[in-house]
């Protein structure tokens, strides 16, 4: 991963000063405006300062050590811990549970220091000195080599023998933070075998943490939001398992363009399998005052589009079916292929957090086989691990735009954050 800072008079020439040389996948971790050096810092204008980051090439992990299930690693989702430059720790994941639960594990350790001393200065008042002085050189005594019992280890080696098994109880820890929030063990195994790469390093626990948190980000990538094309108008699919919650997205995102950014918007519903469907969708449209169509079979969109050419933007609802019903995969193949290529068009394949991974897994490779799509998640506010997110965007490599949090339109759905998604990931609320 390569780090690196740029300013600018404004945050939109540092941005672009970043990408220029780092190319559009390019993350931005962090923006802050900084004063210019000069007498007593008068007379002269702030400047903008990113922090940019982009990803080197991957790294093949290294066997983890810590007794835990080794699972082979995928094609995709590779991705190494350590980081070009000492950053700082994010701020915004200082509250988190899982950095409250190192500095318990650090505790532990000073207090099981104290304890192993004052052991030995008891049972040996010769020692004192001894201990005092490998206290403060931080070396064992040099002995004969020859096998003694616990009792007669110098201090220093016991309390080489007490980090390394607080290692592992870190190691551990964080494996359970990540296993409890249902991240895939696949990945979860990637994420550890990094950690220990770094966890010799002289840098300290807030480097190493610092680290996972920004390649976790990195990982994620920038989300891929809606955007409006020069050539009008948008056609954006909405394609996904029944009760997903795709028509109430559609609502939403409707409301933002037309209410937010004061777009013509049109929909379209090619879910003619329930009736109750069109029916929610002509409620919306009449709401935000759009039109509405609907689509009785696919050669019949290329005709309704054309009679809303003068929209910015089409949002089309489909029907949701079961990824195991062959003959509505194949309809919903014919829907998306009979788009003309005069029109720009954006699939989104919307997902229920609630959904069990291995649905997940098979809904997913189900709709790859004939479309690329970015993801939506739906129904936040109904689970508390969202493991299955950064599951999702490594198994598919698919980016990730929108989630939801609950029926409200059009308040409840929102571009993902990346940096808040990965504290949560790591035990922080």
């Amino acid at each position: 991963m390569t780090i690196k800072k740029y300013q600018g008079k404004t945050k939109e020439e540092a941005i672009a000063l970043a990408k220029e040389e780092l190319g559009n996948s390019v993350v931005i971790m962090n923006v802050k405006e900084v004063r210019q050096k000069g007498f007593l810092g008068l007379f002269k204008g702030n400047l903008y300062e990113v922090t940019a980051a982009v990803e080197d090439d991957a790294v093949a992990p290294q066997p983890f050590s810590v007794n835990r299930p080794i699972t082979p690693a995928p094609t995709r989702g590779n991705f190494e811990a350590v980081a070009d430059e000492k950053i700082t720790f994010p701020a915004a994941a200082q509250e988190d549970a899982l950095k409250d639960a190192f500095a318990a594990v650090n505790q532990v350790i000073h207090t099981k220091e104290k304890t192993i001393a004052e052991d030995v200065i008891k049972k040996d008042p010769v020692k004192k000195e001894n201990v005092t002085e490998n206290q403060s050189q931080n070396q064992p005594k040099q002995e004969k080599t020859e096998f003694r019992p616990l009792e007669s280890m110098s201090f220093v080696e016991e309390i080489s023998t007490e980090r390394e098994n607080e290692n592992h109880t870190f190691y551990r820890m964080l494996y359970k933070v990540l296993l409890d929030n249902e991240v895939d063990e696949i990945f979860i195994n990637q994420i550890m075998d990094d950690v220990e790469k770094v966890s010799h390093s002289t840098n300290g626990l807030d480097y190493l943490i610092s680290n996972v948190y920004q390649k976790m980000i990195l990982k994620l990538g920038q989300p891929d939001v809606i955007s409006l094309s020069k050539s009008k108008p948008k056609v954006v699919f909405f394609i996904g398992p029944t009760g997903v919650g795709k028509t109430t997205t559609i609502a939403k995102i409707a409301s933002k363009f037309k209410i937010e950014q004061e777009k013509k918007v049109a929909l379209l519903t090619a879910d003619t399998y329930r009736i109750a469907a069109a029916e929610q969708l002509r409620t919306y449209a009449d709401i935000l005052n759009t039109p509405l169509s609907i689509v009785y079979t696919p050669e019949d969109i290329a005709k309704e589009i054309e009679k809303l050419h003068e929209y910015d933007l089409i949002l089309v609802d489909t029907a949701g079916f079961s990824h195991k019903n062959d003959a509505q995969r194949e309809d919903m193949k014919t829907l998306l292929s009979s788009l003309p290529d005069t029109y720009e068009r954006q699939i989104y394949l919307v997902l229920s957090s609630t959904t069990k991974y291995k649905d997940l897994i098979e809904i997913t490779e189900t709709y790859q086989n004939f479309c690329e799509y970015s993801l939506i998640f739906t129904k936040l506010d109904e689970t508390r691990a969202y493991g299955n997110i950064l599951n999702m965007k490594l198994k598919t490599g698919a980016p990730i735009s929108y989630v939801t949090t609950g029926q409200n339109v059009p308040d409840d759905i929102e571009v993902v954050d990346t940096q808040k998604l990965v504290k949560q990931l790591l035990g922080g609320k």
